[in-house]
C-alpha cells in the first residue's frame, strides 16, 4: 500500500472518479448514484470539523434516504490554510465514528458527499453572490467561531465584506435585489457557534448593519422573512487523525483522504422552530440528534451543566492525580466514582431550570458513556483555559439551586472547588503564570491567574478559601455565605496538601 506524500497514485485518492474502486463494506458506507446530481440548497460558512462532522453528516444521511435531497456549498472565510485538498477530492471525505452507546461500542466509516464545492471569500466572491441568487437555496449554516458574530463597522458593498455578519447581509442584499423583494425567497439561518441566543444575536447584528449601510426600507422589511434560529450544536469532532492512524485507515479502507475526520457516536443539533420550520429542515426526519422544538433551554442546561459542568469540576482533580486526558480518568476507579457521582448527585438534582429526573440521569448517562470514549483524547490542561469564568458560568448557578433545594453541601462540588483553588497556586512571571503539581509544571491560562498568584504569596490556605469564595467581582455573589461551603472547600483543600488528590478523593463524604 502506498504512503502518504507525493507517491500516493491518482486512483488510490478519494474522489468521484475512484469511486468505483472503492467497494462498500460493513465498515465503509459509500456514496450513492446520483448523489452528485442533488442541489445546492445550503450555504455554509465555515470548512471546520465540527460543521462537516455534525450538520453535514445529517444531511449527508437524509440525503441516501432520499428525504432532504440537497448539497452544501461551503464558504471559506479565512486566510488560514487552503481549499486544495477539496478540489482534489472533489469534496468528499470520509467520517469516522467512534465511540460507545447505551455500553455497546460503535465503529463505522462512511463517505459524505454533502459538500459539492468550497468557494473562497477572498477571491470568489462573485460566485458566493450567484449561489445567493439560486431559487434552490433555503439554508445558511455557520460557524465562524465565538468572535464571529460581532457587530464592526462593515461595508457591505466591499468584495467581500470583512466579517461574518457582513457576508451574511451582503448574500441577503443581493438575493432580495435578484428577487425583487419576493418574501418567499427569504432564508433559514442556523448559526451554530457556540454563544447563547446565537440566532437572536446574529439577526439583531444584522439588521444594525443594514442601518449603517443605510439600505432601503422595503429591503429592512424584507429581512423579516428570513428565519434566524437559535441552535446548539455538540458532537466532539476531533479532526484529523496523526499520521500512523492515517496510514492504518488507509489500509483499512483502500484509499487516502486528506479530509479524513474522526467524530463520537454522540450527536445533537437543537434548533427553535416550529412545525413549519420541519418542512424545509427535513433532514430533522432521519436522525434522533436533530431536535426542532420552540423552546431549546433544556437542551442548553443539560450540556452546560452535566457535560460541561462536569468537565469544569473534574478538571483539576484529574489533572492534579496525574491523568491527561478525560478518558484517562474514566479508567481510574476512584475518579471514575468521582466524577460519576457529581454529575448524577450534585449536578443533575440542581440544575437551574425544570427538568425531569429521568432525563437528567439519562443524559448523565450518555455523557459519561462520551467520557469513556478512547479516540476522544480530551486534554484536561485544554479544558482548565478561562477555568474561573468557566467554573462561575457552569458551576455556580448550579450550586446556588442545590443549597436552595437541599440547604446543604453538595461534597463533590466542593471537592471540585478545592482542587481548582489548588491548581490555580502559581509563580509569575511577565504576566505569564505556571502551577506545580507531580514534579511537572502546566500553564495557567485564566483572566484571574494574577490575583491567585498574589492570594497563595500572600496568604495561607484557609484565608485563600474564605477570600476567593467571597469575591463577588469574580462570582457575581458572596459563596461564603452558602452554610458550610467555606469550612468544606478549606477541609478539602487542606487534605490535598496534605495527601495529594487522589488520597483526598477517597475522604470525600
Amino acid at each position: 500500500m502506498p504512503g502518504s506524500g507525493p507517491e500516493i497514485q491518482d486512483d488510490m485518492i478519494l474522489r468521484k472518479q475512484n469511486l468505483d474502486n472503492i467497494k462498500p463494506s460493513d465498515k465503509l458506507i459509500v456514496p450513492l448514484a446520483g448523489a452528485f446530481d442533488l442541489p445546492e440548497k445550503v450555504l455554509q460558512f465555515g470548512t471546520g470539523v465540527l460543521l462537516r462532522g455534525l450538520p453535514d453528516y445529517f444531511i449527508d444521511k437524509a440525503n441516501r434516504q432520499g428525504i432532504f435531497n440537497g448539497r452544501v456549498v461551503i464558504v471559506k472565510s479565512t486566510q488560514k490554510g487552503g481549499t486544495d485538498d477539496f478540489k482534489n477530492q472533489d469534496s468528499l471525505y470520509t467520517i469516522g465514528i467512534r465511540g460507545i452507546e447505551d455500553g455497546r461500542k460503535i465503529e463505522e466509516n462512511l463517505i459524505c458527499s454533502a459538500v459539492s464545492r468550497v468557494l473562497t471569500a477572498q477571491t470568489e466572491w462573485m460566485a458566493i453572490l450567484d449561489v445567493a441568487a439560486s431559487k434552490e437555496l433555503e439554508i445558511v449554516i455557520s460557524n465562524t467561531t465565538e468572535t464571529g458574530i460581532v457587530l464592526i463597522q462593515d461595508d457591505i458593498s466591499t468584495v467581500p465584506p470583512v466579517s461574518f455578519p457582513g457576508k451574511l447581509l451582503a448574500v441577503l442584499y443581493h438575493r432580495y435585489k435578484v428577487f425583487n423583494g419576493d418574501e418567499s425567497k427569504g432564508l433559514v439561518i442556523l448559526p451554530t457557534e457556540l454563544i447563547s441566543d446565537n440566532g437572536t444575536k446574529l439577526k439583531d447584528i444584522v439588521f444594525k448593519l443594514a442601518e449603517q449601510n443605510n439600505l432601503e426600507k422595503e429591503f429592512m422589511k424584507w429581512l423579516e422573512s428570513n428565519t434566524f434560529c437559535n441552535t446548539l450544536v455538540d458532537r466532539i469532532v476531533p479532526g484529523k487523525p496523526d499520521e500512523i492512524t492515517m496510514q492504518k485507515m488507509e489500509d483499512e479502507l483502500g484509499y487516502r483522504d486528506e479530509l479524513l475526520v474522526f467524530a463520537e457516536v454522540y450527536r445533537l443539533w437543537a434548533i427553535e422552530g416550529n412545525e413549519e420550520l420541519k418542512k424545509i429542515l427535513s433532514f430533522e426526519q432521519v436522525d434522533s440528534g436533530v431536535v426542532i422544538a420552540e423552546d431549546i433551554t433544556l437542551y442548553k442546561e443539560l450540556k452546560l451543566r452535566l457535560l460541561n459542568g462536569t468537565h469544569t469540576l473534574s478538571c483539576a482533580v484529574a489533572f492534579l492525580s496525574g491523568m491527561e486526558t478525560v478518558c484517562d480518568a474514566m479508567e481510574d476507579p476512584l475518579t471514575q466514582e468521582f466524577i460519576s457521582s457529581l454529575m448524577r448527585d450534585n449536578l443533575a438534582p440542581a440544575i437551574p431550570y425544570p427538568v425531569d429526573p429521568g432525563i437528567a440521569l439519562q443524559f448523565s448517562d450518555k455523557v459519561l458513556d462520551r467520557f469513556r470514549n478512547p479516540q476522544i483524547r480530551h486534554q484536561w490542561l485544554s479544558i482548565s483555559v478561562n477555568y474561573t469564568m468557566k467554573l462561575n458560568m457552569r458551576v455556580v448557578p448550579v450550586l446556588l439551586c442545590y443549597y436552595k433545594n437541599f440547604n446543604r453541601v453538595p461534597e463533590n462540588i466542593a471537592f471540585g472547588f478545592a482542587a481548582y483553588l489548588r491548581f490555580m497556586r502559581s509563580d509569575g512571571t511577565d504576566g505569564t503564570f505556571f502551577g506545580q503539581c507531580n514534579n511537572r509544571s502546566y500553564k495557567i491560562e485564566d483572566d484571574w491567574a494574577l490575583y491567585y498568584s498574589d492570594q497563595w504569596t500572600n496568604h495561607n490556605s484557609d484565608e485563600v478559601v474564605s477570600n476567593v469564595l467571597a469575591n463577588y467581582d469574580i462570582w457575581g455573589t458572596d459563596l461564603s455565605l452558602l452554610p458550610g461551603f467555606v469550612e468544606a472547600v478549606r477541609g478539602y483543600l487542606r487534605n490535598i496538601e496534605k495527601d495529594g488528590v487522589k488520597n483526598a478523593v477517597e475522604k470525600i463524604n
